[in-house]
């Protein structure tokens, strides 16, 4: 029985992606080539004397281009964990993950033992309009049965060219035989951003940083304020908690929304000539509402750029459990008709100069939840620091800190977090944390 947690994201978006973990970087459009040296070339000779001597010699006859790409995988793994091999399959999933919109149904998809379940449609999109509802439990796709399939290989099967259409056949509470269902595919927008007003309080949700996060943050703060009202406004709630990462320029864009100016964050690589520093402009979107940013262990990687930017600042008090601790950027480098590689090729720094790489964001309230019995001693995520080959941090490796709390309850009464982000902002609860201290902010 699977339970429903926050601690893993276990669904799907049809037409997405069942992968959530989203690099950073963009294309790398250009490179400088290193000149291999004699012992080097050997070192390839040694390769393909391996290569032909399996080729030749072993017990069944091997696929060539699968021994390649395990090659390719191993040496890019060895690397650090966020540095892979991508065929072109998982390339172009990657971009459909990216880019935030695919031609689909526009419903949410889980599997649960063997049963490939609807978690609820999209609203206003094929499937919403089709009739589908959560809870639905899909038998066929097109008259192909779907047990025995992956979750991704289901994805996949519903994913499509727009206009094109495709039946599902499901089975419903309460219908005494199977309901086929035709709905023809359109495009899907997956909406990283998600708000709602809690009474004098503006909550929004980033759930990942894909190429409509901005677009999706902007829309929500200019109707939190219209709706609420500037007055009666107390201050806005920004939900990372479990948000896996994603787009750097979305990032800077998001931390720029609640800035006016300074420092975002600075990307390092081997070389000082390719320090990169991104900096806000000018326009606090939020007209200097106080801003509540919750983090947990399973705040990664872009997540932690936009906390670690705001706490400099003093914009945003960070409150939760310390966040994953990701502090490299990868870029993706095509590979033409073979796919991509996905390279670790910088550090990101907050405007103060920290790197968090494997130490993650220490938040300045700490606020734990009470995880569920059956989860206790379960719902710390390993963080940074955990993984095997990970990057030190290159400061002080001494302080690496790893795992985290990343439990976050689905019933809102229950949601310490959450709940204690209101009470600051209306002044129920009081924390010398909050709000900070303009003074103590970095230098602009």
């Amino acid at each position: 029985m699977m339970r429903k947690i926050s601690l893993v994201f276990m669904g799907a978006v049809v037409g997405a992606s069942a992968v959530i973990g989203i690099t950073e970087g963009r294309h790398l459009l250009a490179g400088t080539a290193v000149a291999a040296g004699a012992e080097t070339y050997r070192q390839l000779n040694l390769f393909g004397d391996v290569f032909e001597r399996i080729r030749s010699d072993y017990v069944e006859q091997p696929d060539d281009a699968k021994l390649i790409e395990a090659a390719i995988n191993g040496m890019l793994s060895s690397l650090d964990p966020h540095s892979s091999y991508m065929s072109p399959k998982n390339f172009r999933d990657m971009q459909v993950q990216t880019r935030g919109e695919f031609g689909g149904l526009g419903i949410e998809v889980t599997m649960e033992e063997q049963t490939l379940k609807v978690v609820s449609p999209i609203d206003d999109t094929p499937a919403h309009r089709a009739g589908v509802r959560a809870g639905d439990i899909i038998l066929q796709l097109d008259g192909e049965n779907v047990q025995g399939m992956t979750l991704n290989q289901a994805v996949d099967k519903m994913r499509g060219p727009v206009n094109s259409a495709i039946t599902l056949t499901v089975k419903r509470d309460g219908a005494a035989d199977p309901l086929e269902i035709k709905i023809v595919r359109d495009i899907i927008r997956i909406k990283s951003v998600r708000s709602r007003i809690e009474g004098d309080v503006g909550y929004v949700r980033i759930t990942q940083f894909n190429e409509q996060t901005f677009e999706g943050l902007r829309d929500s703060i200019e109707k939190i304020s219209r709706e609420i009202g500037p007055d009666k406004l107390k201050g806005y709630v920004l939900d990372l908690r479990n948000n896996p990462g994603g787009l750097l320029d979305q990032a800077i864009s998001v931390s720029d929304a609640f800035l006016e100016k300074g420092e975002v964050v600075s990307t390092r690589g081997r070389n000082a000539e390719e320090t990169q520093r991104y900096n806000a402009r000018p326009g606090d979107l939020t007209r200097g509402k106080p801003v509540i940013v919750l983090v947990n262990g399973g705040s990664a990687s872009a997540s932690e750029i936009v906390a670690g930017a705001l706490q400099d600042h003093r914009r945003a008090t960070i409150l939760g459990s310390r966040s994953f601790g990701k502090g490299s950027v990868q870029t993706i480098i095509p590979l033409g008709a073979n796919g991509a590689i996905r390279l670790t090729t910088a550090r990101y720094y907050t405007p103060a100069g920290r790197s968090i790489q494997a130490k993650g964001i220490e938040p300045d309230i700490e606020v734990l939840q009470e995880a569920p019995a059956e989860l206790k001693g379960k719902d710390d995520t390993k963080g940074e620091a955990g993984l095997k080959g990970h990057l030190k941090n290159p400061t002080d490796a001494t302080e690496e800190k790893s795992g985290s709390q990343a439990y976050v309850p689905s019933d809102l009464k229950e949601d310490r977090a959450l709940n204690t982000a209101y009470d600051l902002l209306r002044g129920v609860q009081i924390n010398a944390n909050f709000p900070p201290n303009p003074k103590a902010s970095v230098p602009n």
